[in-house]
């Protein structure tokens, strides 16, 4: 079993399959949690997949009902959340890799344009970040004068300028 598993092996140790039977905790009638865990990641393709989806897609799951669901959005938040704070403690922004890593982190589910501002001091460590302008599917409109404003306000050393693609296309813009 994957608690049993974790215990013996650390936490790393466990699938995908074995991750979310853990947080499942017990299956439904005739199906154990293993299986339940495995149907779930088949339909949903990921632990991203289920992770973003939206609960009318979730709740076709026969046995998972909207407490689940929360939870599973929780975790999601949580996991962001913990990043945001290692990123902003521990971690300066030191290559492009970092850096995509941490914006995928922030923008990945968007429906959204979003257009973000990653604030840094002078180490490129995360002062914070902000969302500061938020459009259409394939639009956002930016306007510099408000991001200098913030940068100037927060003493911040150096940007970082993104924005997402949410209808998926990966070409710059």
């Amino acid at each position: 079993m994957p608690r049993e598993k974790m215990l013996k092996f650390g936490i790393s140790a466990l699938t995908d399959v074995e991750l979310l039977a853990l947080f499942l905790r017990t299956g439904t009638r005739g199906k154990d949690v293993l299986t339940l865990a495995k149907e779930m990641l088949e339909n949903f393709g990921s632990l991203y997949g289920l992770l973003t989806s939206e609960y009318e897609q979730f709740s076709g799951v026969h046995g998972i009902g909207v407490a689940k669901f929360a939870q599973l959005k929780g975790i999601a938040e949580l996991a962001r959340r913990y990043y945001n704070v290692r990123m902003r403690e521990e971690s300066p922004l030191l290559s492009p890799e970092m850096t995509r890593e941490f914006l995928q982190s922030q923008l990945t589910g968007e429906e959204r344009e979003i257009f973000m501002v990653i604030f840094l001091d002078s180490q490129h460590r995360v002062i914070t970040h902000s969302r500061l302008f938020s459009g259409t599917l394939n639009h956002v409109e930016v306007h510099p004068r408000e991001i200098i404003r913030e940068a100037i306000k927060i003493n911040a050393s150096a940007l970082i300028l993104a924005h997402n693609h949410p209808s998926g296309c990966a070409e710059p813009s």
